[in-house]
């Protein structure tokens, strides 16, 4: 058994999961958690507009490092990896985030590509569900993009038959569309419009309509399964495979539309850093669905609480030959 952690920097938040994780002997992994956290740093805070990571937003990022790296040490961690998605990918100064991150971590943040982000997601995601319910769609809404990765697994190995990521996400689309509170039509149709425009090139590159169960990960999709259910407060174990019907997202989606900024906060699940980016996040589901529930016999997206941080982790204990 082998005690090691995941950090996922996002355009929008930081993640951390500290697992141990051993090898049956048929060949498929367990893991189990340690210790999973999220706060909000909204890294890409502007760099759609600017091209450079904001002052503000590196120092959020590096006091949620510190105080992870402390964690680890506690945790007795004795591997592990970080990578960084969109916002550093796109940024001018992404050298003042990997000189911050070294100095933490005392290992290299990696900035990995849209289609290894792709691949980490889809491990992390189907890792506790049937085999025999594939060919899976795997969907992960983050800041800065959407990943869509079509594969198929077999309990230890995962087979990936193909994956995009294009550049759209609950913080991009609310930057360039979603500026009112709540946002007025127009700006809901040009929010709309770019949504469908940018994922047309997934659903050119991923053969959505071979799929038999479509999962969703990441924390749109969650929060909006949370908002859903009603919940009084954010808790994991209820979200974890719940399902969300046409109607549900179309309603929860003009619900985030409609609502002030208030509103939205005053939601008991809602996490502050997400309560200005949840209506993009939002519109971008709504986009998906619509073509997915079209062109598949697939009736409801599969919530799940796995995903690229349980891929991240798999892949430093190497016990997944697809990562």
């Amino acid at each position: 058994m082998t005690r090691v952690a995941a950090i996922d920097c996002g355009t929008n938040s930081i993640r951390l999961l500290v697992a141990d994780i051993s090898v049956r002997d048929d060949g498929s992994f367990w893991l189990r958690d340690v210790h999973r956290e999220m706060r909000v740093v909204r890294l890409g805070q502007g760099v759609d507009a600017t091209g450079v990571l904001a002052p503000d937003a590196l120092a959020r990022t590096s006091a949620a490092l510190a105080d992870y790296t402390a964690i680890m040490r506690r945790k007795g961690v004795e591997r592990v990896r970080m990578v960084a998605t969109s916002a550093t990918r796109d940024a001018k100064n992404r050298d003042e985030f990997f000189a911050m991150t070294r100095a933490l971590l005392g290992v290299e943040a990696e900035v990995i590509s849209g289609d290894e982000e792709a691949r980490l997601s889809f491990v992390g995601a189907v890792g506790d569900l049937p085999p025999e319910d594939g060919p899976f769609l795997v969907t992960d809404i983050g800041g800065g993009s959407t990943e869509l990765v079509l594969g198929d697994w077999d309990g230890a190995r995962a087979e990936v038959h193909a994956a995009l990521s294009v550049d759209i996400g609950c913080v991009r689309i609310t930057e360039r569309a979603l500026r009112g509170d709540p946002p007025g039509a127009a700006e809901v149709a040009e929010a709309r419009a770019l949504a469908a425009r940018v994922l047309d090139e997934a659903f050119a590159a991923v053969p959505v309509e071979r799929a038999r169960t479509w999962v969703g990960v990441a924390g749109t999709v969650t929060t909006l399964s949370a908002v859903s259910l009603g919940l009084p407060r954010y808790d994991p174990e209820s979200i974890h495979l719940s399902r969300l019907t046409a109607d549900e997202i179309a309603t929860m989606t003009s619900r985030m539309l409609t609502a002030s900024h208030d509103e939205r906060a005053a939601i008991p699940v809602m996490h502050p850093g997400r309560v200005d980016v949840i209506g993009g996040g939002a519109v971008i589901v709504q986009t998906l669905a619509e073509r997915i529930f079209r062109e598949t016999g697939i009736t409801a997206l599969l919530v799940s609480e796995h995903d690229i941080l349980d891929g991240i982790a798999l892949s430093v204990a190497e016990v997944a030959d697809s990562v």
